[in-house]
């Protein structure tokens, strides 16, 4: 279903003004890969009159032309930070743009979410209390280091004068905030939510104040272990931080979507389609990734120290019912467009379906260990024969020809699970792939795994023994995705990675990133301060051009020669209010 985005549809649905006005930085599909789409059709389908305005034109009053909402306004810089989405992890301005009709980068202005809130505010004086959602607020929502500035900034709330900053997936967070305005009650205990006070909240844990952060480096280290430590869904306290008078109330996560309501969010009625006012302006790129792709889970319990997906869909994995999937893919088969392939069903990480903790309901989330690093916990319970029978159950559509696995595994899950991670590898390599496998191994060098907290370059040789092994005759590749530039990454590094990959896969690797310091991730902590996790003192390289060495070793140290190259990352994932480098649909996440 459309949500209306013109006078006209308003008229034509006999709205005098909707509830809630949705402003977002993409454009708008109506797709469960789209943030403003999932949260509107969800305070929809809740009784909540919700319009959407995409991508206005910030040189009129286009952001003002379905007049003002009744309850609040909603603002998101849409599926990635705007600063991602504008520029390359060397500063260069990005001219595409595949979330934007026409694919030309003209739409999306730098930091979205503070231009879109100053002309609300230029238009609407003592305007409805205005909301920041989307990766942009939930990454920006404490003192965090901002790469273009090169500098510490405040709480994008400071920074946008907005009122309200709700952050993670949010869809039960902003249902609870539209019922709370609507009848004129208080907001200030919700879960998720950030907003300003005059005055601290005593029974709140206190960060280190911005001031503080900006005068030494260790105090802004102290307050992001906090702000981390206290970002998952359960076992979370409330913080508080003081910027200048004014403190900065942060609420605990909202609590985490059963099975049932997540399938509640995917089973409404997408219409999967780019809105027509929007259409009529030309092709919007990621519209052919998303459109017959499937949402699985949400979260990650990797916890990559360069991914913002634990700060923003958390650590915990929800998955949705089997029931709910096959739905969905029941529903796809009958679009008239429908040619018998389903892009993908997976998540942030492709293997992680219905993954879970022994202990997570009990004792909460551990602050002192990770899932998945130095090994898989004891406590993680996780097999691949859940999702090895959802795919097969996906077949029985007489309407489906395949269905593929595009999002990225987990190569160490694979090797871990004794019982059914090679099964999983050989049932995938002869359904569910088409010449290559995805995976994102990152690097080889163990001291910069550690840095990553990524697995050993030992499980990463194991799996590709066993995927050569299992693919000697099925004419199957990987692709494997990595990243230079990170903190602990020296050009000695690079040259090992590059022996490495000549030695152990034989083919040249055309998916290379740089390493882009993103808002409160680790990695970006340990980018700004030049030390570990620990505080021992570390290698970082910051120069433009040494970022650049380090790519160019690697994609120009091998030989033109045929044979196989890897291809492009062609992943799923949504997120609502979202997005990250590893969530999202490949126009989103090739830009992190």
């Amino acid at each position: 279903m459309f949500l209306p985005t013109t006078k006209e549809e308003l008229i034509k649905l006999g709205w005098d003004k909707p509830d809630i006005i949705i402003i977002s930085g993409d454009t708008y599909i109506d797709s469960p890969f789209n943030g403003a789409a999932v949260i509107g059709n969800y305070l929809s389908i809740k009784g909540f009159k919700t319009a959407v305005i995409a991508q206005p034109d910030i040189t009129t009053n286009d952001i003002a032309r379905l007049g003002e909402p009744a309850l609040f306004w909603g603002v998101t810089a849409g599926a990635m930070d705007s600063l991602v989405s504008n520029y390359t992890a060397t500063g260069k301005f990005r001219n595409e743009d595949d979330l934007t009709p026409g694919g030309i980068n003209n739409k999306r202005p730098d930091r979205a979410s503070m231009v879109y809130t100053n002309l609300i505010r230029r238009y609407f004086k003592d305007t409805k209390p205005i909301v920041l959602g989307g990766i942009e607020a939930s990454l920006r929502r404490v003192t965090h280091y901002d790469l273009k500035d090169n500098k510490l900034r405040r709480s994008l709330l400071f920074d946008a004068k907005a009122d309200i900053l709700a952050y993670g997936m949010a869809e039960k967070t902003m249902l609870e905030l539209a019922e709370a305005i609507k009848n004129g009650t208080s907001y200030n205990d919700i879960k998720g939510l950030c907003y300003i006070s005059k005055t601290k909240k005593d029974d709140y844990t206190e960060l280190p104040s911005f001031e503080k952060c900006l005068d030494n480096k260790q105090n802004f280290v102290e307050m992001f272990k906090i702000f981390y430590e206290n970002s998952a869904y359960t076992n979370s306290k409330g913080l508080y931080q003081q910027h200048d008078t004014r403190y900065l109330i942060h609420n605990p996560p909202q609590d985490l979507l059963t099975e049932q309501e997540l399938d509640e969010i995917y089973d409404m009625d997408y219409t999967r389609e780019v809105h027509p006012y929007y259409a009529k302006t030309g092709n919007v790129k990621a519209q052919e990734t998303i459109k017959f792709s499937v949402v699985s889970h949400r979260g990650c319990c990797g916890e990559c120290n360069f991914c913002a997906i634990s700060v923003h869909q958390g650590k915990a994995v929800i998955s949705r019912s089997k029931e709910s999937i096959l739905n969905e893919i029941n529903k796809l088969a009958l679009k008239p467009d429908f040619k018998g392939y389903i892009s993908d069903i997976g998540g942030p990480t492709g293997n992680m379906y219905k993954i879970s903790c022994k202990i997570h309901n009990t004792v909460g989330m551990c602050k002192d260990k990770k899932c998945m690093y130095p090994s898989i916990c004891k406590n993680l319970v996780f097999s691949h024969d859940k999702q090895m029978d959802l795919l097969e159950r996906s077949k029985e559509n007489a309407k489906i020809k395949k269905v593929f696995v595009s999002s990225g595994i987990r190569h160490d899950l694979i090797i871990a699970d004794k019982e059914n991670g090679k099964k999983y590898l050989e049932f995938i390599s002869k359904n569910n792939i088409s010449g290559q496998l995805k995976i994102a191994p990152e690097h080889t060098a163990d001291n910069v795994l550690d840095a990553m907290n990524k697995p050993k370059q030992e499980s990463f040789k194991q799996f590709v023994e066993m995927f050569t092994g299992i693919n000697k005759d099925l004419n199957q590749f990987l692709t494997c995705y990595f990243m230079v530039a990170h903190p602990c990454c020296s050009l000695d590094n690079i040259k090992e990675l590059l022996v490495f990959i000549k030695k152990n896969l034989q083919f040249k690797p055309e998916q290379v990133q740089v390493f882009t310091p993103t808002p409160s991730t680790y990695s970006t902590l340990m980018y700004y301060v030049e030390r570990d996790i620990n505080g021992n003192e570390i290698f970082v390289e910051k120069d433009r051009n040494g970022r650049m060495k380090q790519k160019l070793t690697i994609t120009q140290g091998f030989e033109k020669k045929s044979g196989h190259h890897s291809f492009r990352r062609n992943p799923n994932h949504h997120s609502s209010y979202s997005g990250s480098r590893k969530s999202g649909p490949a126009s989103y996440r090739k830009k992190y």
